[in-house]
């Protein structure tokens, strides 16, 4: 079973990372690694993904400096072990079938 890096880039969005995460975390497809990068939060970001972190041994979580979402990401692919890499934004969250749907579509095509 393929294994999906999704990356995270996490720079203050203590209101809405919880829900990102969830929604990750809730796929259907469950072989994810989820690689979460604060980049240098000044609000609660990364303490609320530390936290999660601790109750779920797919989520990884990467603390630096801030450099901006381009060089986060490119720290979270430096981490990466998946055979594919996925991006979502901290303040959106994705739909429960998302991975299942396009690793499907991926395979058939």
């Amino acid at each position: 079973m393929e294994l999906i890096s999704v990356i995270v880039p996490v720079y203050n969005v203590e209101s809405y990372v919880a829900e990102c995460i969830e929604s990750i975390q809730n796929q259907t497809y469950m072989n994810l690694e989820i690689i979460l990068v604060n980049d240098g939060s000044t609000d609660a970001s990364g303490d609320i993904c530390d936290k999660y972190a601790a109750y779920d041994e797919r989520i990884q979580v990467i603390h630096k400096e801030n450099a901006g979402v381009s060089a986060a990401r490119n720290t979270g692919i430096e981490s990466a072990n998946g055979d594919y890499i996925g991006f979502v934004d901290s303040d959106d969250y994705i739909a429960p079938t998302m991975y299942e749907d396009m690793l499907k579509l991926m395979v058939e095509h």
